[in-house]
């Protein structure tokens, strides 16, 4: 088990670099001046130049890449200074000249725009995208596992073809597409009898009450980056269940005359769910990149809605990190997944 840990690792940490390598190139391509964008149009030459040479901009785009990368390792070189110790909060293991080799946690740098720390940043808006993520998994897991069981159960009746029906338009429906119909018919056209608006956030600011929970701004994004998954898990669920209910030790349960609902739910479903497991872990870590466009177009205050934003603005630290961040937490439930899935199931064997 732990070899094979340690190979996912290490698989792990190239698809992060991939990932470094690629947005650093692509975000170059833009033709953008941060340095421009920070000071505003009327700033000087003198203080353009000071202002690139503060955010790195004055050196090659390779000695930039690599100063990202010693910024990002847990294990860098720095000049041994006051200022860089307050930077990074370094750890001295061994000092060479007037550099130190240290150790530290990964430095996001600072945002263009604001001069937070990426990873403040990140801090204050992941919660809103875990809720939005984590809801928006529990609704497609709750409903695609009945409506899948219920699919199976009545094969070719027209519970099954209603259910079906509804996983077929599922898939089809891209998410940015979707959000826009489900704002537009339940926020804004039948918002009189819903109740809900098409933008909104997880907490609301009012002038009597200040901060307060808005649950039900919560339904529609939850709806909408729900859908897809739901329409997988409707069809996993109702094909395993078909081939488990074949099986020879269902039928000795059917015989030995046990309630259907026990041997749906104590023996079908349990042996059923392994590819369903499956699909949920690695469709959780989808939904936090697919929840970019949601929160957009719902106005959900969330990394998906900080990173577009940051784009916009060429902010280069605020969307390298969230990107750096749902990159690492793919991973991490990747490698959870392979590993609950051995668990659960005796057939799998990690080497």
């Amino acid at each position: 088990m732990l070899p094979y840990i340690l190979q996912r690792i290490g698989y792990g940490f190239l698809v992060l670099l991939g990932i470094v390598l690629v947005v650093f190139v692509l975000f170059n391509l833009i033709p953008t001046d941060p340095a421009r964008m920070t000071m505003g149009q009327r700033g000087d030459q003198s203080t353009l130049e000071a202002i690139n040479k503060e955010l790195g901009l004055d050196k090659s785009k390779g000695e930039q890449f690599l100063l990202y990368l010693n910024d990002l390792s847990p294990l860098s070189i720095h000049k041994d200074t006051e200022e860089n110790k307050i930077k990074y909060q370094y750890f001295g293991l061994a000092s060479i000249g007037e550099d130190v080799i240290a150790l530290k946690s990964p430095y996001l740098r600072r945002s263009y725009q604001t001069r937070k720390r990426v990873t403040t940043i990140i801090a204050e808006k992941f919660p809103g995208t875990a809720v939005l993520a984590l809801s928006s998994m529990f609704f497609a897991t709750v409903i695609g596992i009945f409506l899948g069981v219920v699919s199976a159960l009545k094969k070719d009746k027209w519970q099954d073809k209603l259910a079906l029906s509804v996983s077929t338009l599922g898939i089809s429906l891209p998410s940015f597409f979707a959000a826009i119909i489900i704002a537009w018919i339940f926020g804004f056209l039948l918002s009189d009898y819903t109740g809900l608006k098409m933008t909104g956030s997880l907490y609301e600011y009012d002038a009597f009450e200040g901060k307060y929970l808005s649950l039900k701004n919560l339904i529609l994004p939850m709806i909408t980056l729900g859908i897809r998954p739901l329409a997988i898990i409707v069809q996993l669920t109702r094909n395993s269940m078909l081939d488990v209910l074949k099986k020879d030790y269902i039928r000795t349960a059917v015989a030995k005359g046990l309630p259907m609902r026990t041997v749906v739910f104590k023996h079908a479903l349990k042996n059923a769910l392994n590819p369903v497991v499956t699909a949920v872990s690695g469709w959780l870590a989808s939904l936090l990149a697919g929840a970019f466009f949601v929160e957009i177009i719902f106005g959900w205050n969330g990394i998906g809605k900080a990173t577009v934003e940051a784009l916009s603005q060429a902010d280069f630290p605020v969307v390298m990190g969230s990107i750096l961040f749902v990159g690492v937490v793919f991973v991490i439930l990747n490698l959870l997944v392979d590993i609950i899935y051995g668990l659960i199931d005796p057939r799998i064997k990690l080497n």
